[in-house]
């Protein structure tokens, strides 16, 4: 294997799964198939399990179990083997004729022990013992009806999605977010007067509650197994909150502390709250194509960093909207096609424009292999021309598994450049260059009385507005980029502006997006009231006020912006 990265990681953890899957059935929760999604492939776990028929199945209560045939499971888990992910477990083998079953947890033995309250004295006597493991071993022969039947339960770091070989999300710890100033609320009620929290300074580990502590635990021992195949003594540095309580975690954590002792390299580790620079989440200042794509195209069901790809374009078939689920949809991971993985670097790392020519020039080289008739044309590049070279491909079967990667990466460059969504962008991007110049001579309440006619209602919108989901982009960017501010008789009056104009726009909306279902707490738009839409809006600013304020407790880099002028950004 190649030097050690995030890759290779990823890649030797899934060897060690592919090893115990022979013609077993394979129950994956879905951070772990996102992690097999960019890491290696399905292909390659499909190609382990072997036999002449596949069972790959999304591990769930309602589960199909295994019939008399099938006599063999592999779990492959993401999380904590307590609570209802046992009682999943008993459920589907319970259900089933398993006579082997493997289940695998990227969580390792130590952070299991702190999630049954093992003190860490008692803990430290356990080195080199697995009892939680042990007893969960005998369970599943119980489950499985025989207790001479073969039960194996490991652990395997498979805490990555590598998204390219410099970069790699954590699916697991999609919903863990950095805490904002009303947190401290939630946390002083569990606290006694005495002891109670002043401001987000003073949160440590002893503060925190007891389901965070374990979901940063899990990721400490996660980024520690990161750190032991890198074969480095880390240092962590940290910049927020619950970036610093992280960072002390991975440095007392007693693995890591053995770890270090003989780790031949040197590396620095640092963590930052995202809530700190929320700008380069939500602006458009990157001229990136792969930007765009993820930006704009519907997510991949159950995934948190991958998009849907329509394919209807290499198809003979015509879809009507209520049956666009028959063809299934492509993709931007292509862990086995080499050609297909250069192509998606260059969209992550090279500018739009150059991005898109690059596209064009592996489309072309496919077609020339594969000897389609092919019309080069230079100059600038548009869909039109790129949908001509991907439909060369529709009609020959040989081609089209030749070239499957590059052609979903075609097809999602040509779908973003055409969604109306990405005509908006340069909207999006006046508006923050407009903010920028003025924010350095104006207030924050002029800023939000000239958003405040973006504000329309579905009825008063055209193709060219903002709707309620954009709307919130732009007000998150505002409340970033500026940080604290100062309030006044101006800022209130046009703050509840703002607010009557969204509460507005959220009552007259004909459906609500999963977005403002969450928000709203609402399923549909016909249960959504007045009253509901006002907490929820009243809520959102008391979100965008921390937001503002989650750089007030730093002694540098207190802005994320430099004032400018009406003549310069």
């Amino acid at each position: 294997m190649s030097t050690p990265g995030v890759l290779s990681f990823t890649l030797q953890g899934w060897e060690q799964v592919l090893a115990k899957v022979k013609r077993a059935l394979v129950y994956l929760d879905a951070a772990c198939a996102e992690s097999l999604h960019w890491g290696c492939g399905p292909t390659r776990l499909m190609e382990a399990v072997g036999g002449p028929v596949c069972h790959l199945r999304e591990f769930q209560p309602n589960a199909v179990g295994g019939n008399a045939e099938q006599p063999k499971a592999v779990f492959v888990l993401s999380c904590l083997l307590k609570g209802r992910t046992v009682e999943t477990l008993r459920d589907i083998i319970s259900r089933s004729h398993f006579q082997y079953c493997v289940v695998v947890t990227a969580l390792s033995h130590a952070v299991h022990l702190t999630a049954n309250h093992v003190p860490a004295a008692a803990a430290a006597e356990l080195e080199g013992q697995q009892p939680v493991f042990e007893q969960l071993e005998e369970k599943l022969c119980e489950w499985m009806g025989n207790m001479n039947y073969t039960a194996e339960v490991l652990h395997v770091p498979l805490l990555l999605a590598p998204i390219a070989p410099y970069l790699a999300l954590t699916p697991a710890f999609a919903s863990l977010f950095p805490l904002l100033s009303q947190d401290i609320h939630l946390l002083n009620s569990a606290r006694p007067d005495k002891r109670r929290l002043g401001s987000l300074g003073e949160v440590d580990s002893t503060a925190l509650t007891p389901e965070l502590i374990l979901q940063m635990r899990c990721l400490v021992s996660g980024l520690s197994s990161l750190c032991e195949h890198l074969g480095v003594r880390e240092e962590c540095f940290a910049v927020g909150a619950l970036s610093r309580v992280i960072a002390a975690d991975l440095a007392n954590y007693v693995p890591a502390k053995n770890r270090r002792k003989t780790a031949a390299g040197r590396a620095s580790v640092v963590f930052v709250d995202r809530t700190l620079d929320l700008t380069g989440a939500v602006g458009h200042h990157g001229d990136n194509l792969a930007e765009k794509i993820i930006s704009v195209l519907p997510q991949l069901p159950g995934h948190t960093n991958d998009v849907m790809v329509n394919m209807e374009e290499l198809t003979a078939l015509q879809t009507q909207e209520e049956d666009q689920n028959v063809i299934a949809p492509g993709c931007l991971a292509q862990a086995n096609d080499l050609a297909a993985k250069a192509l998606w670097e260059a969209l992550l790392n090279t500018k739009h424009k150059e991005a898109v020519m690059e596209v064009r020039r592996h489309l072309v080289e496919a077609a020339s292999r594969e000897n389609l008739p092919i019309k080069m044309s230079m100059g600038r590049v548009t869909p039109g021309q790129l949908t001509s070279y991907i439909q060369l491909f529709k009609n020959n079967l040989k081609a089209l598994r030749n070239h499957c990667g590059i052609l979903q990466l075609g097809l999602a460059t040509v779908q973003t450049l055409k969604h109306p969504q990405t005509a908006k962008w340069d909207n999006f991007l006046a508006f923050e260059r407009l903010l920028l110049q003025s924010i350095g001579e104006s207030g924050m309440s002029v800023v939000l009385n000239q958003l405040l006619p973006m504000f329309k209602p579905s009825t008063q919108r055209t193709n060219d507005d903002y709707g309620p989901e954009e709307l919130l982009i732009l007000l998150t960017y505002v409340y970033s980029v500026i940080g604290e501010f100062t309030v006044d008789k101006d800022l209130g009056e046009a703050e509840e502006k703002v607010k009557k104009a969204l509460v507005q726009v959220f009552c007259e909306e004909s459906e609500l997006s999963p977005l403002l279902q969450k928000i709203t707490g609402c399923d549909s738009a016909t249960n959504l009231t007045f009253h509901k839409s006002k907490i929820a809006v009243d809520e959102l600013f008391s979100s965008l006020w921390d937001i503002a304020g989650a750089r007030s407790l730093m002694k540098e880099f207190k802005s994320v912006y430099v004032p400018g002028n009406h003549t310069h950004q």
